[in-house]
């Protein structure tokens, strides 16, 4: 299984928070096949999503104020029952400044894909970003049994 945080933004992250998601990133590629593009809009990831079908289609996870908030215990278990099924890739999308269209979270709701929420807090998306993929990393050093997470 891959993994992709796909976010939509004007333009790539720079500074400190990039270098800070560089280091997720970094450290998730040994558990998992991890990359995080950046699409200029909505239509864009979904156009690179139908085209990224292969044995099976792409799951989704979009990230959304309205969505399930899940421990990382949760997270890691999503991730394992991905891996079982064997999904091919999941993508975990933070979405436009403006949040999804209503068709595409109706979309995600009705289908094998989902909502989650990192919270009721609002996070700027270069953050949200680093707050995905510490999460992520976390999820597959559970999964590994790893002393990362410690129960903290």
């Amino acid at each position: 299984m891959r993994l992709q945080l796909a976010s939509i933004a004007p333009r790539p992250g720079t500074g400190p928070a990039q270098q800070l998601l560089d280091q997720y990133l970094e450290r998730t590629a040994p558990y998992l096949p991890i990359e995080a593009p950046v699409f200029r809009s909505e239509a864009a990831l979904l156009d690179a999503l139908a085209r990224a079908r292969g044995r099976t289609n792409p799951v989704t996870v979009l990230l959304d104020p309205r969505g399930r908030q899940l421990a990382s215990e949760q997270l890691a278990a999503l991730l394992d029952t991905h891996k079982l099924h064997s999904t091919q890739l999941l993508v975990f999308a933070i979405g436009p400044a403006d949040g999804w269209s209503e068709t595409t979270r109706k979309a995600a709701q009705g289908g094998a894909h989902t909502l989650l929420s990192l919270g009721p807090m609002t996070l700027p998306h270069e953050l949200a970003r680093v707050v995905l993929a510490e999460q992520l990393y976390r999820a597959c050093t559970i999964l590994a049994g790893h002393p990362y997470h410690g129960g903290h």
